[in-house]
């Protein structure tokens, strides 16, 4: 699409503030120029009505964006996260500002304007246009030049990886989940970051810990909540075995079910308590020796809660604990979770270890760092390379 015959930033950003009051479901009552315009191209994409490629082209933008919390607040705002569609536009707007920790009122008036700015920016780059970049925006990725032509340049990427590693001559293969962590399927225990104090998020809220909460809880035909199962378990542990309101130690590892995460196979929660709360601030502070600690007795509890499940349990899951709202970057996390993994891995253990991350790009990341433990023994298929020397 050629720059003159591109709607200006204006146009689609005006475009954009309607969309965020009636949520994505409801872009056929819209009336959308700038943005089917922009969506238009010589060589479409594929089959569908304008109201789809519309579709398309805001989720591709809100992709184009940087993670964390800007891309979450996108999603949330226009409706394009996951369980959001048919949600209001207040309650979206709720969960948006639940990301930056601020009220509703404060990030409809400062933040919104910039996320939506943002995904105007982001149509102007997919459709071929320059634009100017965003504050603070340095290297940024090359655009395509055609939104048309941009699903034959960017190709789906796995949701799951195995990655053959040995430690001490002994060999295990870690599975590398590239999904939310609601999505796992069949892993019998999924370790989840928490505070000291053991109080849970908010379950509309975007962490590993509010999501399993959100996913756990029992709920009725009609999706009211029956029963907020693993936040109650999780409760009950502290009237049981500490003093309410008083904070655990730094590696504390709460064992609870994992509600309505049965049905997918999974068996238990592992809390983990990490985050230290900062006084007098809604921050944390999270040490990687804690991190360490934490994995090394999530390790140690499946190995004692092992043969009281029929079967019994031989899998766990760690997110990159930490790396949220914690504060520790993604590659100290994992050198953290790693530290206990490969203590366990070097003694023989032969459970299956997981690890799940949302985004490939730290997929990536976990895939280059363990690569100086690849068994090289076997390829990423689990067969036996061929010896190529000599009988």
């Amino acid at each position: 699409m050629s720059e003159s015959a591109l709607p200006d930033h204006a146009a689609i950003l005006r475009e954009l503030r309607l969309i965020r009051r009636v949520g994505v479901m409801r872009l056929r009552g819209l009336h959308l120029p700038a943005l089917e315009r922009a969506a238009s191209a010589p060589e479409p994409s594929g089959p569908g009505t304008k109201v789809e490629a519309v579709e398309r082209l805001l989720r591709l933008a809100v992709e184009a964006m940087d993670g964390g919390s800007l891309r979450e607040a996108a999603e949330y705002t226009l409706g394009l996260a996951r369980g959001t569609r048919d949600l209001p536009s207040a309650d979206r707007r709720r969960k948006a500002a639940a990301l930056y920790d601020i009220t509703v009122d404060h990030f409809r008036k400062h933040q919104e304007f910039a996320v939506l700015g943002e995904v105007a920016e982001q149509v102007i780059r997919l459709c071929g246009a320059p634009a100017p970049a965003p504050a603070g925006a340095v290297g940024s990725a090359p655009v395509p030049a055609r939104f048309g032509a941009l699903p034959r340049q960017r190709p789906l990427s796995s949701g799951h990886r195995t990655l053959p590693v040995s430690v001490l001559g002994h060999p295990s293969t870690i599975t590398l989940h590239v999904h939310p962590v609601d999505l796992l399927r069949d892993v019998d225990v999924v370790v989840s970051p928490t505070n000291t104090y053991l109080s849970l998020p908010e379950a509309y809220k975007s962490s590993v810990s509010a999501s399993l909460r959100r996913e756990g809880a029992i709920r009725d035909s009609a999706g009211g909540l029956v029963e907020d199962r693993v936040h109650d378990e999780v409760r009950e542990w502290v009237h049981l075995h500490a003093a309410p309101g008083r904070s655990v130690l730094p590696g504390t590892v709460v064992p609870t079910s994992a509600g309505a995460l049965t049905a997918q196979g999974v068996r238990r929660i592992y809390h983990a308590a990490i985050a230290v709360p900062r006084p007098g601030t809604n921050d944390y502070d999270v040490q990687p020796d804690d991190v360490t600690r934490g994995a090394a007795r999530a390790l140690a509890l499946l190995a004692a809660e092992r043969e009281a499940f029929d079967p019994p349990l031989r899998s766990i899951c760690f997110a990159l604990l930490g790396s949220g709202r914690g504060g520790l970057s993604h590659e100290a996390s994992l050198r953290a979770v790693w530290a206990a993994i490969e203590a366990e891995l070097a003694r023989g253990a032969q459970d299956a270890v997981h690890l799940v991350v949302r985004h490939p790009a730290r997929a990536d990341l976990i895939e280059r760092m363990l690569a100086p433990y690849e068994d090289r023994s076997t390829d990423r298929t689990g067969r036996t390379e061929p010896c190529r020397g000599g009988r």
